[in-house]
């Protein structure tokens, strides 16, 4: 054993190089953190960019609900595991307890999708707490139910996030992600909503936010103009467009609304939501149903199957 002498103190000399190792290693830890950070950051940012250039040749992808085919649906790990994927956004339902805690989950009931009966708004939070998520095929698993705020820190700097069936309670969803500071990356949807009462509901959360419309082109058969006002007056970033058949005049317009300024969302999860154009099919021929999309000018895809899609347009090169 080797001793040296500091500040008068006979020490192991080994157990000096230990300390400087740690040291070190501390150091670069925090830089790979902090790199990890940045990376993170301008990854939302050049999302961001891209949403707001509709003309440009790459395809923003949603996961619905996350990576529910691995994980259960709207869970931290089918989150976490879309975004490894690459995927632009995350799609999250909002829900409300009985304590008035916002967390994730779709249907207003605990009983498809969780170890729970009743009523989300029958239940606590720490009463959600001890029960679990089941999976696709129903079975009890050990992932937890989480609250929206650990849902944003998830995507925060990584994804943008679709707050889904939260427009009631957007007020408390928005102060959520304030103190996440993750409100950049929020995307807010509304169905039958005019420009005003957007507007008036959504007021000066709008210069942070993206809000896109729904328009459904089976019932509005003003679609066209309710495009043209949500331009005009709000020069929304994009639009979600849904439709039963392809015959529609709207379809053959992308080019135009995309001229002006706003992005061509479609739903590629069922047939009713795009005329049969959806991803189960799409397992045997990727080119008849995403090649479809792509032809028609669509350049936002929400999907069932993340990965699925992501490998088809980075074949295509109009994905990173």
């Amino acid at each position: 054993m080797t001793l040296i002498t500091l500040n008068g103190s006979l020490v192991n000399k080994s157990s000096i190089y230990l300390l400087i190792t740690i040291f070190f290693l501390g150091c670069k830890s925090s830089a790979v953190k902090q790199d990890s950070y940045n990376a993170n950051s301008q990854n939302v940012s050049s999302i961001i960019a891209s949403l707001e250039n509709p003309n440009g040749k790459d395809i923003i992808v949603a996961a619905h609900r996350g990576d529910w085919r691995n994980f259960p649906e709207n869970s931290i790990e089918a989150m976490e595991s879309a975004i490894t994927m690459g995927v632009d956004m995350i799609e999250m339902d909002v829900a409300k307890t009985k304590d008035n805690q916002l967390i994730i989950m779709h249907d207003r009931t605990l009983n498809r999708t969780t170890t729970g009966k009743g009523l989300v708004s029958d239940w606590t939070l720490e009463e959600i707490r001890k029960m679990y998520l089941k999976n696709g095929a129903g079975i009890d698993t050990k992932y937890k139910i989480p609250t929206l705020e650990e849902a944003l820190l998830v995507c925060k700097g990584k994804a943008l996030v679709n707050l889904d069936k939260s427009y009631e309670f957007f007020d408390q969803a928005f102060d959520i992600a304030k103190k996440t500071s993750t409100t950049k990356q929020i995307v807010m949807k509304g169905y039958d909503k005019t420009v005003d009462q957007v507007m008036a509901d959504f007021g000066t959360k709008l210069d942070t936010i993206t809000f896109m419309p729904i328009i459904n082109l089976d019932k509005q058969p003003n679609a066209l103009k309710i495009i043209d006002d949500y331009q005009t007056k709000l020069k929304v970033k994009a639009f979600e467009l849904v439709f039963s058949k392809d015959t529609s005049a709207v379809l053959k317009r992308f080019p135009q609304i995309k001229e002006k300024g706003s992005r061509i969302w479609v739903n590629s999860l069922w047939s009713s939501l795009n005329a049969g154009y959806e991803d189960d099919a799409a397992v045997k021929n990727k080119d008849s149903i995403y090649g479809w999309y792509v032809k028609t000018g669509v350049n936002m895809i929400q999907t069932d199957r993340p990965q699925l899609l992501l490998d088809y347009l980075r074949s295509k090169k109009l994905h990173k």
